[in-house]
């Protein structure tokens, strides 16, 4: 069965994995976890809990894999301009407090 799936992570396809995914599922790519709330449809980053399902239990780490019965992964998971948004911050919070520049390795 064809879906358009793309990882959370890094926008890679996941046409070529079947549906389910296995909770122990990764990226190709970018070797990210799949089974986790970031790629769920009841993923809402504008919420409290981040999850717009009442019954499940609350996963802390919403880009680890977990055990959520209500898992059902999301087309359009990947976030172009979010990822981007997030690396600069990184970037940023890096210069600020002397963190490691991955340009040069040092």
């Amino acid at each position: 069965m064809s879906h358009d799936l793309v990882c959370w992570h890094c926008g890679a396809s996941l046409a070529a994995l079947s549906l389910p995914l296995r909770r122990l599922e990764e990226c190709a790519a970018c070797g990210a976890q799949l089974h986790v709330c970031r790629l769920c449809r009841a993923y809402d980053a504008r919420i409290q809990r981040k999850c717009r399902e009442d019954d499940a239990e609350e996963v802390r780490n919403k880009e680890q894999a977990n055990f959520c019965d209500y898992f059902k992964p999301r087309p359009g998971a990947w976030d172009a301009a979010g990822a981007a948004a997030e690396a600069a911050a990184r970037d940023q919070l890096a210069a600020l407090f002397g963190g490691t520049d991955k340009t040069t390795g040092g």
